[in-house]
């Protein structure tokens, strides 16, 4: 990142959700680097930036397509590299034709001049890297977004060596390393496939059991199945559903009908206080030992630094003593011994001992034996002659909008993200002070706010087809006409998750957040703020008065109780809860 020569931050505000890595991209930038930044919003990373491609919400594969087009056009399609190590070129080829400049334009709301400009300047370009996070992910079509930036790295060359690759950059700590471990539905540990009967069997000989020779559902596959009542029960760990997935109305009510909840976490989220058992954990950074993989493949060791207070209980003791009381004797496992036993499942992690991981900085997999340096290029073999291993496959990709259109009834596109101070829904970080905080608002283009008569942090009222909510306005230059923007950081104050849409990504199950159509209405103070129907959406009340407190200037924030009860020496943790929570918890698993 540091020596590379143009930087592609796509869909990616790094400044604010990757500021550790914005660093790094801010060495590279005053190394010579050229940043080219492709956002609707012109954010606090695109200020940084030679280029901002302020393209449409959910154009991304028509400008990726255009810019492949112009490479083609232009012979700088690496030939060579596509002809050793690709497949499905010809495909892909006649897929990007139809979108030549004008149509590129078009549907992205870029110039067609802008977009040429900056397809040669990757072309060309020795090294060149695209970074992409959930402003390429969190749509209907999310798979097919990634698809298209892989095709521009393959066109030309651009993976598998020194300066140039494919990042994506993870949304929460440790999201590689829970892929790493086989936390996704059609994968064991080091992505090994489950209907692989090779890799089924080696997991079935080491754990005594059978695997069921079918893929699990992903989250958005399980809350359909809560509504069609073929899950009954559910196991949260880490999670808080009932304020971070989309469509909130919907969520809470499938959460609500469960017969039977446990929650596993460090905090009482809103998730948490629907349980019917809440299990309190530890905070892995610090009370905990284990490993973390972050987005370059590297895994390094955590160490417990101290004790978890109270009842809090490390998330592998708590595990096994689930599965005592199901009939299975974990014994008491340590870190290192799961370590262990995934090591000798998964080959990728073979070599990575304790020991070794202790002694440096981390190892990157694939790292097969414990004499194996750690594999620094992912795909350097695409440039063996001939190639190791499978070919990489062009994906041929066609632009595919938001589910979800403007129109007279709802005519703004709201598009979510994160600010530079706070996390995901907030429970990490509404209970600590910042300068920074400014409570939820309704950030809005100065042409829009001026033609509806709206001043910077008057209450509105923002409706979708799902909800109605309020917020006060905050009018954003970075905005063009027609496009709103909130976070969900601040959900106890403004439910923004009430307005977005429940469509999904089939092959990911990634939803939509980025994308719905809204209608935004001014609040005259002293009137009847929400009718009927919106106030019993929002369970009876609105949320005026936390609104208000915003548009004020007080933040209304409430600290976690559990925070609380987690960190006040002596104060109970299982109030609410049965007197032996993994009893209770196991013997619903059984049923």
């Amino acid at each position: 990142m540091e020596e590379t020569d143009v930087i592609f931050l796509w869909g990616s505000n790094a400044r604010d959700a990757h500021p550790i890595f914005f660093h790094h991209v801010l060495k590279g930038v005053r190394a010579g680097a050229r940043l080219y930044v492709v956002d609707p919003r012109r954010t606090s990373t695109a200020a940084w930036a030679d280029v901002w491609l302020g393209l449409r919400v959910g154009s991304d594969i028509a400008l990726a397509n255009a810019m492949a087009r112009v490479i083609i056009h232009a012979g700088l399609a690496h030939k060579e590299f596509i002809e050793r190590a690709t497949t499905d070129f010809d495909k892909y080829r006649a897929c990007v034709e139809s979108y030549t400049l004008d149509v590129g334009e078009r549907e992205t709301g870029i110039p067609g001049e802008a977009i040429r400009d900056a397809a040669l300047a990757y072309a060309r370009a020795d090294r060149a890297m695209i970074c992409w996070t959930l402003g390429i992910t969190e749509h209907h079509n999310a798979v097919d977004n990634v698809l298209a930036l892989i095709n521009l790295a393959l066109l030309t060359g651009k993976v598998g060596r020194y300066g140039c690759g494919l990042n994506p950059l993870r949304g929460q700590n440790n999201v590689q390393g829970g892929g790493d471990m086989g936390a996704i539905p059609n994968r064991l540990a080091g992505f090994q496939d489950i209907l692989d009967d090779t890799a089924r069997a080696k997991f079935e000989r080491a754990w005594n059991t059978k695997i069921q020779p079918h893929y699990g559902w992903n989250l958005t596959q399980m809350f359909q199945a809560m509504d069609r009542r073929e899950l009954t029960s559910l196991y949260v760990i880490g999670e808080n559903p009932a304020q971070s997935d989309a469509d909130l109305h919907r969520i809470e009510r499938l959460l609500e009908e469960l017969d039977h909840l446990v929650v596993q976490d460090i905090f009482l989220t809103k998730t948490a206080e629907m349980a019917t058992v809440v299990l309190p954990a530890s905070a892995s950074w610090c009370e905990a030992e284990g490993t973390v993989t972050n987005s370059e493949r590297r895994v390094q060791r955590v160490r417990k630094a101290i004790e978890p207070p109270n009842d809090a209980r490390d998330d592998i003791w708590i595990i096994a003593q689930i599965a005592q009381r199901l009939g299975h004797d974990f014994g008491n496992p340590s870190a290192e011994d799961a370590w262990n036993e995934m090591r000798m499942l998964a080959p990728m992690f073979r070599g990575m001992t304790y020991a070794r991981l202790d002694a440096c900085p981390g190892l990157q997999w694939p790292c097969e034996d414990e004499t194996h340096p750690g594999q620094q290029f992912l795909h350097a073999r695409l440039w063996s002659n001939p190639p190791e291993g499978r070919l990489a496959p062009f994906h041929a990709v066609e632009h595919d909008p938001p589910v979800e259109q403007p129109d007279d009834e709802y005519p703004f596109v709201l598009t979510t993200g994160r600010r530079l101070e706070s996390f995901n829904t907030g429970v990490q970080s509404q209970g600590y002070d910042s300068p920074l905080h400014r409570g939820e608002s309704l950030d809005i283009a100065p042409e829009d706010a001026e033609r509806l008569g709206i001043c910077d942090g008057e209450l509105v009222i923002v409706a979708s087809r799902r909800g109605s909510i309020e917020a006060p306005a905050r009018v954003d230059y970075a905005l063009k006409p027609g496009l709103v923007f909130m976070t969900l950081h601040f959900p106890d104050q403004v439910p923004t998750n009430f307005l977005t849409i429940d469509e999904f990504d089939p092959k990911s199950g990634t939803a939509e957040f980025k994308a719905c159509a809204v209608r935004v209405e001014k609040i005259v103070l002293g009137e009847s703020v929400l009718g009927g129907a919106a106030k019993a959406a929002l369970g009876g009340a609105g949320t005026f008065s936390a609104a208000a407190q915003v548009a004020a200037g007080g933040h209304a924030h409430q600290v976690s109780t559990v925070l609380q009860a987690h960190r006040a020496e002596g104060a109970p943790s299982t109030d609410r809860r049965p007197q032996e929570p993994f009893a209770a918890a196991a013997e619903n698993v059984k049923h």
